[in-house]
């Protein structure tokens, strides 16, 4: 296993009972995040919200912090996150903030200390573009959406 990036998070004031992220098993790879609202929050069918998360991090440079749903909450109650992956750059001090959608049937309430996504930390490189006036040929060549068929 490689050597373990460090993150400094800290909290918002009035948010010390909300648990940090945490991995819920030992190869997970997104740390789950927790609602901070000070009060139930309800999102009719169709509604959403961004949901505090009590928390700010510094990220290293090179990285990146990908925000992405909870299967179980989208299966379960229709509950997504509708511009996942959410990212959080480097730069970033404010407060983490998850919006959610409800897609579900039913009005669903979020309760302080829920879990409602999860962050997953990423290194990326950074790219320099170059204009050219032709692209190198592939073999898929400009082939999208739905163009190998059902299978």
């Amino acid at each position: 296993m490689s050597e373990r990036a460090i993150v400094q998070v800290a909290r918002e004031p009035g948010c010390d009972d909300i648990p940090l992220p945490s991995y819920a098993t030992a190869h997970a790879a997104g740390l789950d995040l927790r609602a901070a609202v000070v009060e139930p929050v309800t999102l009719p069918p169709g509604g959403r919200a961004a949901i505090p998360t009590g928390l700010r991090i510094a990220l290293p440079l090179g990285m990146e912090a990908q925000i992405r749903p909870r299967s179980g909450l989208a299966l379960n109650h229709g509950i997504i996150l509708p511009n996942s992956p959410g990212t959080i750059d480097a730069d970033y001090r404010g407060e983490i903030k998850v919006i959610l959608m409800n897609l579900g049937q039913d009005p669903f309430t979020i309760q302080r200390g829920d879990r409602i996504a999860q962050m997953v930390i990423v290194t990326f490189s950074p790219v320099e573009l170059e204009l050219v006036s032709m692209l190198n040929d592939t073999a898929r060549g400009e082939g999208g959406f739905g163009h190998t068929g059902r299978v």
